[in-house]
């Protein structure tokens, strides 16, 4: 299974969640929202070889941002997966929007001329998004729980970026009409875990079956071939690491 966006240090047991995945061998990028986030995990996952913790600098904790960004500029060089980075101008956000620009340019200027993969979060700042990446001749990049724009997908696509899809994605009108623009080619998975439910629990890092059985059926094609696809996708990706 591959899980390319979920948070393994924000489930009540992270030291079990992070041995259950690798126990069972599921390839994960685990994101912090905050760089002291990652230097606290570091020591636990340094080791493991089927997850990787990404470095992050959400935009919701924008104002933290500041007196976080030596310890963002320190700690580059122990990752090659940068997440959650990006923009958020919903509601939530939006009175942070210029410190999270600085903050993205800043991010986006830092990795430019190295081999990194960046999940990104980008809610009603799909657009604003894409441009830096472009602006910043950004390699490897993946949306992930994508929410803009049906016309801006292929865009996206083009340019060789990835979107990655959770099981609350397939269950909404909207999630659907988006994973439908999406050329198999650049589709992933995750589970944006523990902030989705399976029942009345958090879904775990990997279970994504849901996904693969949506995307069986939209695509017409049996399960083994789309994770045959998805896998494909995800070597791809990991080869501009080389």
């Amino acid at each position: 299974m591959l899980d390319t966006h979920c948070h393994i240090d924000l489930y009540k047991n992270p030291k079990v969640i992070l041995d259950i995945c690798e126990n069972k061998g599921i390839t994960v990028f685990s994101m912090t929202n905050l760089p002291s986030h990652f230097e606290m995990g570091l020591p636990f996952f340094q080791s493991k070889k089927y997850v990787r913790m990404a470095l992050g600098m959400h935009p919701l904790y924008a104002t933290l941002h500041k007196t976080e960004f030596s310890k963002f500029e320190s700690y580059l060089s122990k990752t090659s997966y940068i997440g959650e980075i990006g923009l958020d101008f919903s509601k939530e956000g939006i009175e942070t929007k210029y410190i999270q620009l600085a903050s993205f340019n800043r991010i986006l200027k830092l990795v430019s001329d190295k081999k990194k993969i960046l999940s990104l979060h980008s809610r009603k700042a799909e657009k604003e998004v894409f441009e830096l990446l472009i602006h910043y001749k950004i390699q490897n990049a993946i949306f992930h729980w994508y929410s803009g724009g049906l016309n801006l997908i292929k865009n996206i696509s083009d340019e060789g970026y990835y979107f990655s899809i959770n099981p609350a994605m397939i269950k909404s009108i909207s999630g659907q009409k988006i994973i439908s623009k999406i050329p198999k080619e650049n589709v992933l998975t995750e589970t944006d875990g523990p902030f989705i439910n399976k029942g009345n629990e958090p879904l775990l890092p990997g279970e994504v079956e849901e996904v693969f059985e949506y995307l069986s059926k939209i695509w017409d094609i049996p399960i083994y071939e789309v994770q045959k696809i998805i896998n494909m996708n995800f070597r791809r990706l990991i080869s501009n690491l080389k």
